[in-house]
């Protein structure tokens, strides 16, 4: 039976947030450091836990510590080392030992008064942990590419609908001003009719066979491969670089790519869609361990005839390019925004055109546009099948260059026409008793 405390803080999260202080923290500032009364009561915060403690989960620890109504109770992660720096980072930031670690995230998820998680393990953990998280009733900020597969991507976005979660997903590229306004003019017809959108990527990398090497000490291999095949431990093979094997990611190709294909899916109207033809060349590693492709040239054609072009930068500029017939929009992280003709940039939308979606523009007000809905229980500023598309681009692409031929794609039903061989492919079988039918 369901405690007075947990009642109280379960109506508490559907109301909008009561104090403004704590939207507007400008600055990285250490929770400890908020005065009495700047932080809401203990039963008025968030409780959250972070899922997988690499780079980005570390990031997401320095990044939701800030938010006064939040905090972090738990964290897990197969690393013992990781799971005590991310512990001590906590419970001194909070002056407490309150912050527990759990190497299991399904114990983790059976906890009832955690509200929320952040998960950021590798890419072919993402379904199973996802919604073990939505069918147990939490709130989820959901890192790219959004899932392994097509399939486990539709079931995924499915789950999270079914049981009415909220979801955000780490394409924070739609909480920066340039994206979110190049988007903006395209949407608008400022460069006229939209013929052509352009993506760079970075090149991948390739790296000579590794030797078997014993598993560290503290780190859970066997658990880490999961569902993926068992293969021999490896320094090279986990962690970070886990991006590079298609047993666990997609190269380049989904992990870059999952975040400039979201932001050309927006300037192009097509979030809730995709392509109707994907076709591409790629070059793959023909020995060594990583065998995601380290060059990759994709073509889509949607049903309206714009095609969006997906490369590594020797062929198209970072970012994201909209190519008009009356000129061109350019958005990327290390260029900002240009636009040609350069009037554009000083463009006003009017209060009928179409206005985006916006969180704080910046990667922290991505976070906080998650703790927000939470409490009012709005859309995110980057929804589950919106992640599920672009992800199905950057699936199909590889399926396309793995295969060499063209890939007939059916938004709609969700469905390869007439390739038996590429269908198999939209799916993969999980090692073991690992489903995504799991419960905690």
């Amino acid at each position: 039976m369901n405690s007075p405390a947990l009642m109280s803080r379960r109506v508490w999260l559907r109301r909008v947030a009561q104090s403004a202080a704590c939207l507007a923290v400008p600055t990285i500032i250490p929770a400890s450091v908020f005065g009495q009364g700047a932080r809401p009561a203990p039963g008025n915060r968030i409780n959250l836990a972070i899922i997988g403690l690499g780079s980005m989960g570390l990031r997401h620890v320095k990044g939701f510590i800030q938010e006064c109504d939040c905090q972090l109770v738990a964290v897990c992660d197969l690393d013992a080392e990781r799971r005590k720096v991310a512990v001590d980072f906590i419970n001194q930031t909070y002056g407490d030992t309150g912050c527990a670690q759990y190497n299991d995230f399904r114990e983790l998820l059976a906890r009832r008064d955690i509200d929320a998680v952040c998960i950021a393990v590798p890419d072919h953990w993402h379904a199973i942990v996802a919604m073990v998280a939505a069918r147990a009733g939490k709130a989820i900020y959901g890192e790219k590419p959004l899932a392994l597969t097509v399939a486990d991507g539709r079931r995924m976005s499915d789950c999270v609908r079914q049981n009415g979660c909220v979801w955000q997903t780490g394409s924070w590229q739609r909480s920066t001003w340039q994206f979110r306004f190049g988007a903006e003019l395209v949407r608008n017809g400022r460069i006229g009719k939209l013929l052509k959108v352009e993506v760079g990527n970075p090149a991948g990398s390739a790296i000579e066979p590794q030797p078997v090497m014993p598993v560290p000490a503290g780190f859970d291999y066997e658990m880490w491969l999961g569902p993926a095949p068992w293969a021999p431990y490896t320094e090279k093979r986990c962690h970070w670089n886990f991006r590079w094997i298609l047993d666990y990611s997609g190269g380049q190709l989904t992990d870059n790519g999952a975040h400039d294909i979201d932001i050309a899916h927006w300037g192009m109207d097509c979030d809730y869609t995709g392509p109707r033809e994907v076709e591409g060349v790629g070059e793959f590693p023909t020995e060594g361990l990583w065998n995601a492709a380290v060059r990759h040239h994709v073509v889509c054609t949607y049903a309206n005839g714009v095609q969006l072009f997906i490369g590594d930068r020797s062929r198209y500029a970072s970012g994201v390019r909209w190519i008009g017939e009356r000129g061109w929009v350019h958005a990327s992280r290390d260029r900002g925004l240009e636009t040609f003709p350069k009037q554009l940039m000083t463009e006003k939308l009017g209060p009928e055109e179409t206005h985006l979606d916006k969180s704080l523009v910046n990667r922290q007000g991505h976070l906080r546009n998650f703790l927000d809905c939470i409490k009012t229980r709005a859309r995110t500023i980057a929804p589950i099948e919106v992640a599920h598309r672009t992800v199905t681009v950057a699936h199909l692409g590889n399926i396309a260059m793995l295969l060499g031929r063209k890939i007939r794609w059916n938004p709609e039903t969700e469905q390869i026409a007439d390739d038996l061989t590429a269908t198999r492919m939209l799916s993969r079988p999980c090692r073991g008793n690992w489903s995504t039918d799991l419960h905690v």
